[in-house]
């Protein structure tokens, strides 16, 4: 049954139950109101003249309204181009303009940005803030009857926030959509009842399918947090909420255990109770649960994705059976590409690969048994958006290269090392994957971030130091602080990998709104604590 049936099927049998809630304001739908609403936007698209197929673009912060809006569009027959409301309104008009949109639902504050005479195609803007609430009083949810798409419709056009330069539209088909809300399904992700803190970006691949699509799917009850989730908000809405499962990236979880679970066992008595080997299982079973509870006491699982966890908290996790796993996906696989039950993960792995999927390397260039990941079957897009060019260079051969250098093992785990366009050769033929360096960089105190590039054979650091490690350090006394890393970064990293220095920047990197670095901008861009301009 594809996604859209899915949905007439979940509408109508969990009627009853809640499905949205606005976390903020406590604004609650149940599954008839939102049939209601998804049955009030199909109105605004036929009255638009909006066919089978045609492009609707949504642009908006995370809200009942826009999932109201995203559900509409999908079921009525058209296809939805979802916009991360962190794009700059330049490329945001872009998109609308390359997608061929003809309608377009927009927060007010966004278009107020936006420069609306500009857009070619638009022939019509609603404002998401002025849709009225779900009026159920002569809606029959037993007549509902949606579009039934071919699997290879396409459903969604995803624009990328690549981190090396203009943004693609992701063609995702029916087919791509449907593999991984079932597969969700089948691992019970999400079940009649279950509750979902919806805190990724729903406008992007990974928080759609699992915060979104797939809760719809099966009678979950979805809070939309609505808001950037800082510590202290997250820690508070996981408590209220209690989800089952959490979909998140590791800069969260590496957060919460850096600040305030390695501080503790660096302390008395902890520090000596854990060197006992009895007692030390004790202490873990203790932090397991108290971390759980942090959590809200009923999650199952914490899905990871989108990065790498750093090795120190992926190997504390694996000590204590926290309940976590890491997967692997892309956009252009609407995303999964691999997953693992956490009692089943292999640590530095990014899960098993999905059913209805092969894999394959590429080892042109590559050595020790490394190539890039290929992939191919039900989840992969049919192409980028009117960029054949795009298209013929990602799909070749009937196989997706992902862009990403790893290997796999024989149970089909992939692992990952690092991307194909960030890897530096050596005069010496040895292949170094700037973000390994940059992970162990990384995790030493005083540095909040880093990027690792090649200049005249040496490998040269950026480091933008830890604001609150640094808060009582002049310039001179930061630039000191991190020549002094220098020794202790090159004694954890392969000969051929050392860094023959240590640059600091004044300000963060500019990031994709998946909050990647755009290394393509860097190091020319870098602005150096110390100097007035960077002289690379």
């Amino acid at each position: 049954m594809n996604i859209i049936l899915q949905y007439e099927n979940s509408f109508r049998k969990n009627s009853k139950l809640p499905a949205l809630t606005d976390y903020l304001t406590g604004r609650t739908w149940s599954y008839k109101e939102l049939a209601a609403r998804v049955d009030f936007i199909h109105g605004i698209l036929k009255e638009n003249g909006i066919a089978k197929g045609d492009k609707v673009a949504l642009v908006g912060k995370n809200s009942i309204d826009w999932i109201g809006v995203y559900i509409g569009v999908i079921t009525y027959g058209a296809t939805i181009v979802p916009i991360l409301p962190d794009f700059n309104p330049v490329d945001m008009e872009g998109i609308i303009n390359h997608s061929d949109a003809r309608l377009l639902f927009a927060d007010n504050r966004i278009l107020e940005r936006l420069n609306v005479s500009g857009l070619e195609n638009i022939t019509s803007t609603i404002v998401i803030e002025t849709l009225p609430d779900p009026d159920c009083k002569d809606f029959d949810i037993e007549k509902l009857h949606y579009a039934d798409p071919d699997d290879e419709d396409t459903l969604i056009i995803s624009y990328t926030s690549g981190t090396t330069g203009n943004s693609k539209g992701v063609m995702l088909p029916v087919r791509s959509i449907t593999a991984n809300v079932q597969f969700a399904i089948d691992h019970k992700f999400h079940f009649k009842g279950s509750r979902v803190l919806a805190l990724l970006p729903l406008a992007h691949a990974y928080g759609c399918a699992f915060d979104m699509l797939t809760p719809l799917a099966t009678g979950s009850h979805i809070y939309v947090l609505g808001k950037i989730p800082t510590p202290s908000v997250l820690v508070k809405a996981l408590g209220e909420v209690k989800p089952h499962l959490i979909c998140t990236v590791p800069l969260v979880m590496e957060k919460i255990v850096q600040k305030n679970v390695f501080p503790l066992l660096e302390k008395q008595p902890l520090k000596t109770l854990v060197k006992i080997p009895l007692i030390k299982e004790c202490v873990f079973a203790v932090i397991r649960k108290k971390m759980l509870s942090t959590f809200g006491g009923r999650v199952k699982e914490v899905n990871m994705g989108g990065a790498a966890l750093s090795p120190d908290v992926e190997n504390f996790l694996y000590r204590i059976r926290f309940p976590f796993t890491i997967g692997y996906g892309m956009t252009e696989c609407g995303p999964l590409i691999s997953y693992q039950r956490w009692r089943k993960f292999k640590k530095t792995s990014c899960g098993r690969l999905l059913p209805g999927m092969s894999v394959a390397l590429d080892t042109e260039g590559f050595d020790n048994g490394l190539g890039e990941i290929c992939v191919k079957g039900t989840n992969v897009m049919t192409g980028y958006y009117k960029n054949p060019e795009a298209t013929a260079q990602a799909l070749r051969g009937g196989w997706l290269h992902t862009g990403d250098v790893g290997f796999v093992d024989k149970s089909g785990t992939i692992f990952l090392r690092g991307r194909c366009k960030s890897m530096i050769l050596t005069s010496a033929g040895q292949n170094i994957y700037p973000e390994e360096i940059e992970g162990k960089l990384n995790h030493l105190d005083g540095v909040a971030e880093s990027l690792v590039y090649e200049k005249d054979g040496k490998l040269i650091a950026l480091v933008v130091p830890d604001a609150d490690i640094m808060k009582n350090q002049d310039t001179e006394g930061i630039l000191a602080y991190m020549k002094g890393l220098l020794a202790k970064l090159n004694s954890l990293v392969a000969p051929f990998e050392k860094i023959a220095e240590i640059k600091t920047c004044a300000e963060p990197f500019e990031k994709t709104p998946k909050q990647s670095i755009k290394r393509f901008l860097y190091p020319k861009m870098a602005k150096l604590l110390g100097e007035k301009k960077d002289s690379d």
